[in-house]
């Protein structure tokens, strides 16, 4: 996986948080042997369709495609976490989904 990075014009308002950004999540975490960047996709997916955190899931909806997840994975497990985390939020996943698969002709 390539290595990912904070949006970089943050950090003139907050350079630390994008260092820290840059440097634990993407740099160490994401780079653990202990899953495959396609398996933390799909946990990051979840988590963040599951506490409705849509700013962020779009980015990661889109990482998740480009570590070797399906359009058709992706929207079994958003449907799966409908009945455990709300319907509300796999609904709101679904639909940023579908414009990402849209957008790549996916």
């Amino acid at each position: 996986m390539p290595k990912q990075s904070a949006p970089q014009e943050l950090a003139a308002i907050a350079p630390k948080l994008v260092q820290v950004t840059d440097d634990v999540l993407f740099g160490d975490v994401w780079q653990r042997p202990g899953l495959s960047p396609r398996d933390r996709s799909l946990v990051t997916v979840t988590a963040l369709a599951a506490l409705y955190r849509g700013e962020q899931l779009g980015y990661h909806l889109g990482l998740a495609l480009d570590n070797g997840l399906s359009v058709e994975e992706l929207s079994e497990a958003v449907t799966h976490l409908a009945f455990y985390a709300g319907w509300p939020n796999a609904m709101s996943a679904i639909t940023q989904l579908k414009r990402i698969a849209d957008e790549r002709g996916a």
